[in-house]
C-alpha cells in the first residue's frame, strides 16, 4: 500500500491509514476461534462484537496468553468464551482525529491497536488502526525531521564510565 502523505494538503488522519476490512469476533464465540482468527489473518487483536453488532470490547494475544498460563483459566479452555477474557470497554479513536493522536493513545494504554470508530455512532467499528499502519506511515514521510528539543531545556551530556573501576563493577 502507498500513502500519500499529505491528502488535500492536511496531514494524515487516522481514517487515511486504518484497516477498513474488519476481522472481528463474536461476544459468545470460543477462545480457539479467537485463536484461529487471529492466526490466520496475522493480526494482534480484534474488536468483539455483540448480538446486535455493536463495539463490545476487543480480545487480543495477549489475553490468550493469559488464559494459557493461567492454570485455572487453562483448565476450563474449552467453555471460556470471549467475552470472558476481552477487554472492556475498547479503546477507540475516530477517522478524523490525527495519527499522533492514536500513537499518543497507543502508548498510553500499552496497546497495539485502536479500533476505529464512526463519527456519529461510538459502537460501529469501521476499521482498525495498528501500530504496524503508523510505521508504515512515519517510514513514507520523505524527509521529515522529529521536532527539535528547545534549547532552554538541553540533554546534559552523561561522562563516560570506567566499566573496569571497582566502584562500578560492585566489587
Amino acid at each position: 500500500m502507498h500513502l500519500n502523505v499529505e491528502q488535500r494538503g492536511r496531514p494524515l488522519l487516522v481514517g487515511d491509514v486504518m484497516a477498513t476490512e474488519l476481522i472481528v469476533v463474536g461476544l459468545d464465540a470460543g477462545l480457539g476461534e479467537a485463536a484461529t482468527l487471529l492466526e490466520r489473518h496475522a493480526v494482534s487483536g480484534l474488536p468483539v462484537l455483540d448480538a446486535a453488532g455493536a463495539l463490545a470490547g476487543v480480545v487480543s494475544e495477549s489475553d490468550l496468553l493469559r488464559a494459557r498460563a493461567t492454570d485455572y483459566l487453562w483448565a476450563q479452555w474449552q467453555s471460556l468464551r470471549v467475552r470472558h477474557l476481552m477487554t472492556t470497554p475498547a479503546l477507540t479513536i475516530r477517522p478524523d482525529e490525527p495519527l499522533s493522536t492514536a500513537a499518543r493513545r497507543m502508548e498510553r494504554h500499552h496497546v497495539s491497536r485502536l479500533v476505529v470508530v464512526a463519527e456519529d455512532e461510538e459502537t460501529r467499528a469501521i476499521g482498525v488502526i495498528a501500530i504496524s499502519d503508523l510505521l508504515r506511515a512515519m517510514a513514507e514521510v520523505p524527509g521529515e525531521e522529529p521536532p527539535a528539543l528547545p534549547e532552554t531545556n538541553p540533554v546534559a551530556p552523561v561522562p563516560d564510565l570506567d566499566p573496569g573501576a571497582p566502584e562500578e563493577r560492585g566489587d
